[in-house]
């Protein structure tokens, strides 16, 4: 891991902003590494969106959080060298599970999986072969409230910072996405806005789609419709069935959506209201 702080910052554009962080930085002997920057170009106003990764030192990062605080300038300072403690929530299909842990377990990103919780027993094994905590919490209509507050307990207990998931198959209550804001990503299996919904693949094959996708986005109130991180198509033909179509999908859902989760913890991306920009 780099001992390197990362800003991501955002605010209306205005001529110096990037000039200035990057002079504070240079003023106290900070080397910066990468700098990328994008301005959203508008008919009223210009949106500046920014990400730095530059040496660690104490001095910069209490710099920097005084003066952009008083321009009133968004944003956020990681140490890169800290893993985002993360929980994975699934419930019967293992395949985004499996490449999430796996990547992890490689260290292809800066990740802790500090738990796997499931409305099922099914993927228990699996998960403590490979040495992480497994929770089982069941969720039936009478119970949802309980159980969330129960996922979400356990999720304060390992001190996570991000919930993924990986085909976690039921629908969140608005007051838990409110408890977790933008800090739980889903994998849809469909190239959202299309085929929302239950059933997508069985929808793309009653339409004779040609194209079939996955979408990685983060979690709202609003379903299926939170600001989108990562997406991805295959293509299909007549002789897919529907079945055919869901197999085939589910490779493209385990890309996306480790995608998603990856530059998250990399701190690539910057939501504003309901649209991201990821610096890849």
């Amino acid at each position: 891991m780099s001992k390197h702080y990362i800003l991501l910052a955002d605010c209306k554009d205005e001529i110096g902003i990037t000039s200035l962080i990057s002079t504070i930085i240079k003023e106290t002997n900070s080397n910066i590494f990468h700098l990328d920057h994008y301005t959203d170009v508008q008919e009223n106003e210009n949106h500046l969106y920014l990400r730095i990764e530059f040496d660690k030192n104490d001095e910069v990062k209490s710099i920097l959080e005084k003066e952009l605080t008083t321009r009133n300038i968004n944003f956020q300072i990681f140490d890169a060298e800290e893993k985002v403690k993360t929980a994975v929530l699934v419930s019967k299909e293992d395949h985004a599970l499996s490449e999430i842990i796996l990547r992890a377990n490689r260290q292809e990103f800066p990740i802790e999986i500090s738990c796997v919780i499931s409305n099922h027993e099914n993927n228990r094994k699996f998960v403590e072969d490979m040495g992480i905590p497994f929770h089982h919490v069941k969720v039936t209509k009478e119970t949802k409230r309980e159980s969330e507050d129960e996922i979400s307990r356990i999720s304060d207990s390992y001190g996570v910072d991000l919930l993924v998931l990986a085909k976690y198959m039921q629908i969140l209550s608005e007051v838990f996405v409110e408890r977790h804001h933008l800090k739980i990503i889903n994998i849809h299996h469909s190239f959202l806005p299309s085929f929302i919904g239950a059933n997508p693949y069985k929808q793309a094959y009653t339409r004779g789609v040609k194209l079939i996708g996955a979408t990685s986005h983060y979690v709202t109130e609003d379903l299926d419709a939170g600001p989108i991180i990562e997406q991805d198509v295959v293509r299909v033909n007549h002789r897919y069935s529907a079945q055919d179509m869901k197999n085939t999908g589910r490779h493209v859902e385990s890309q996306v959506l480790a995608r998603a989760v990856q530059w998250h913890c990399e701190h690539k991306v910057i939501v504003n209201g309901n649209k991201t920009v990821v610096f890849t």
